[in-house]
């Protein structure tokens, strides 16, 4: 006959209670069997259950082992009773989850709830803790509170099911964030509330901050704004500035909100001081140079800050790359503060390894021709970061990111990890495209900057357009000494059609070939200098002007020339496409030497300057300038008429046509005018680049807004330029380095066209580099 020993049942809802029978006697437990099983197995019951078979317990033995099994959270209900030296266990198990269902939330994902509810152990197939559901269902709430939605609700229920099983749902109504209506500021006396307000993100409500949601309350919002206002006041000098409190406190209908912050501004104090401690490393008095914080200053902290970087950075040249060093004012009476920088500089760092990733096509050898920093070298942050400027300058990555990582067991050994992202080189897809100066261009070729990765830059093959038949091979080798001595040479022919081109109708032939030597004075200088030749032949078109045919009965229709040329470049530009900071110049000059049927020279110079207005370079200042003057000299009195500048259009002056500015010359047979171009070149442009709508923070996209001005003249004829014979225009223009090529395309409006000039607002080119 069975005996009860002990019941113990327990509610989740209102606590454990339990029945319990007295047993007279301990006894020896020969065997355990559990009754009432479904899904938990046996094992996990014996496994929770503090007594094996062959021991001998008491009552209050078999109750506290009871109360453990009970604790494991399987089960609503466990009963103990006795078949003679049998201890049955009699347990109802906790219901399983069904299904989880949550509803009306919009501004909480449904898969974060989901995470939520999983972190509390709410999820199918666990087992059910109403407990726990009431607990999380707090908390959701709070999250909603957090939020500004002080009218929130939400609702579980656990409908049950068969099979000891319940459904799980969520019914939620998120209700309305409540706006903004006073924020009061206590405590101030050196500044207005207004000035103080005006630091905060949170505003009270109005039309605009309404739209905005400036006025809807966040506890995470407030918090950012009361750092922003200790942020304001450290750093104008208030040391013992501290918020001493800030309540929100929520109107009867909890669709207002009103907040009220008390500050204790303290006095301001100036630097009575400046010093250094530490292990400087670095002579003090080239440190101090760093220091802009001087005597008498009012103390900041954000240039304290600011000075402690600069410090590190520059142990960091020196290889200390872990030094830390902090700024501790420290005030010394009459409101006075002596700053301190401790230095420490930790332990100088070597370059395990340099590693690279990311470069899918590029070969890992075109990226280590660009490090100054060294594998097994002092680890120097200069080097570093300019080995990162240089693979920018590169054009072949949309991005590049370095990391410097301490090496795992080691205090003196870095990794240096450089991540690139790779985009569109050069002009691949120039065999296909469109411009307005030429039409449709047509043709099988490849123009490569990065030729099958390996950092050479390669050209060959036809294009084919209405005006120009061309073509060449093009080699350059950037590294072709391990000097950074580059080499490269080209070929070409081309067919020029002008009747087609909008100018002076003539017809060019050229073939020709040029070899090239470039050489780095320094990290950021480079001298290029080469020999080439060109043969040029000459036919008139359908409406060649006088001058071209009298050109041509003085000079003949065929020339050979030689050429010799340099160029010197200098350039800090932080990329090597549509860059965002840095300058450059370039000075150029071609001569054709004596012994050409033509001596003539030409010489140009270029300047870019782009400044960033703010950290993220999103929004730049970009300046350019070009110059460019030829003539002839020995006995020729002027450079050749195919040899001229031309200016408007695309990298010109946008608005006017393309090579439609300068002078002009009349046909003889239809009396039209018609660009020929001159041997004097003045462009200018002023840009202000803004973040491209919609398109996030992309390197390979650029917006701007511009104005341009520029002219081509011709002194030559006995013309002297006039400033104000120069046209200008202003407008809005976009680029992007697409997968079949660059797209450019601007909208434009002449601001002083004359007549007869020719004019063209809306203008784009696919295919062709910009």
């Amino acid at each position: 006959m069975r005996r009860s020993l002990l019941a113990v049942a327990v509610g989740l809802a209102i606590g454990t209670t339990g029945t319990q029978s007295a047993m007279a006697d301990e006894f020896t437990v020969a065997d355990i069997e559990v009754e009432g099983l479904q899904r938990v197995s046996a094992g996990s019951v014996f496994a929770a259950f503090p007594v094996n078979i062959g021991e001998q317990i008491d009552e209050a033995e078999l109750a506290d082992a009871i109360k453990e099994l009970f604790r494991s959270g399987m089960f609503t209900d466990v009963q103990a009773s006795r078949d003679g030296g049998v201890l049955i266990l009699t347990v109802k198990e906790r219901p399983s989850i069904s299904s989880i269902e949550i509803d009306g939330n919009e501004n909480i994902e449904t898969e974060m709830l989901m995470d939520a509810l999983a972190g509390a152990g709410l999820e199918e197939g666990q087992v059910f803790q109403r407990a726990t559901l009431e607990r999380l269902e707090l908390e959701i709430l709070r999250s909603y509170i957090g939020q500004g939605r002080y009218n929130a609700r939400v609702k579980a229920t656990a409908e049950e099911l068969p099979q000891n099983r319940v459904a799980i749902r969520l019914d939620i109504n998120e209700g309305s964030v409540a706006a903004i209506q006073h924020i009061n500021i206590v405590g101030n006396e050196d500044f207005s509330d207004d000035e103080l307000i005006e630091l905060f993100e949170l505003r009270t409500s109005s039309w605009w901050n309404s739209l905005t949601n400036k006025d809807k309350y966040a506890r995470e919002k407030l918090s950012g704004d009361l750092e922003t206002l200790r942020s304001f006041y450290l750093d104008r000098g208030y040391l013992d500035f501290s918020v001493a409190s800030s309540q929100v406190s929520i109107s009867p209908d909890k669709q207002q909100v009103f907040i009220a912050v008390s500050l204790e501004e303290g006095e301001q104090y100036t630097v009575s001081d400046i010093r250094l401690r530490g292990d400087l490393i670095v002579e003090e008095e080239e440190l101090r140079e760093l220091i802009t914080l001087k005597e008498g200053d009012v103390f900041s902290r954000s240039k304290a800050t600011n000075i402690a970087e600069s410090l590190s950075y520059r142990l960091g040249r020196e290889g200390y790359a872990f030094a830390n060093v902090n700024a501790v004012p420290e005030p010394d009476g009459d409101n006075t503060a002596a700053v301190t920088f401790y230095v420490e500089p930790g332990k100088r760092a070597y370059v395990r390894r340099i590693n690279f990733e990311g470069n899918v096509s590029t070969k890992d050898e075109v990226l280590r021709q660009e490090m100054t920093q060294m594998e097994g070298g002092v680890a120097s942050t200069d080097r570093i970061e300019f080995s990162k400027t240089r693979l920018d300058r590169l054009g072949f990555f949309q991005t590049v990111d370095v990391d410097t990582v301490p090496v795992p067991g080691t205090d003196d050994l870095v990794d240096v990890n450089y991540s690139v992202t790779e985009q569109p080189t050069g002009s691949l897809s120039a065999s296909v495209g469109f411009s307005q100066s030429s039409g449709v261009i047509l043709g099988a070729s490849v123009s490569e900057n990065n030729f099958f990765g390996t950092g050479k830059r390669a050209s060959f093959g036809v294009n084919v357009s209405e005006s120009v038949k061309s073509a060449n091979i093009s080699y350059s080798d950037p590294y072709y000494t391990v000097d950074g001595v580059s080499r490269g040479f080209s070929v070409f022919g081309r067919e020029t059609d002008y009747d087609e081109e909008d100018i002076s109708s003539y017809l060019l032939d050229e073939y020709g070939a040029r070899l090239t030597f470039g050489y780095p004075t320094d990290s950021i200088t480079r001298l290029n200098f080469g020999v080439g030749l060109t043969q040029s032949n000459v036919k008139d078109g359908r409406y060649t002007s006088t001058e071209v045919l009298d050109f041509m009965d003085d000079e003949g229709d065929s020339f050979l020339n030689y050429f010799v040329f340099g160029s010197w470049r200098r350039s800090t530009l932080n990329r090597g496409v549509l860059p965002t900071d840095g300058y450059s110049h370039s000075l150029s000059l071609d001569v054709a030497v004596p012994g050409s049927d033509l001596t003539f020279y030409k010489a140009s110079y270029k300047t870019n300057y782009y400044f960033p207005l703010t950290e993220s370079n999103r929004w730049v200042i970009r300046a350019r300038g070009e110059i460019g003057y030829g003539d002839g000299y020995g006995d020729r009195e002027q450079m050749p008429f195919f040899e001229h500048y031309y200016a408007g259009g695309f990298g010109s002056v946008r608005g006017y046509e393309a090579n439609s500015l300068g002078n002009t010359v009349v046909s003889p047979y239809d009396n039209d005018e018609d660009p020929f171009g001159g041997n004097l070149l003045t462009e200018a442009g002023l840009e202000l680049i803004v973040p491209t709508p919609f398109a996030g923070d992309t390197r390979s996209m650029r917006t701007s807004l511009f104005v341009d001005a520029g002219q081509v003249f011709d002194d030559s004829r006995g013309y002297d330029p006039e400033l104000g014979e120069l046209r200008a225009s202003a407008g809005v223009s976009f680029q992007w380095i697409t997968a079949v090529g660059p797209l450019a395309f601007s909208l434009a409006q002449p601001l002083n066209d004359q007549s007869g000039d020719d004019t063209q607002v809306f203008q784009f080119s696919l295919g062709q580099s910009f």
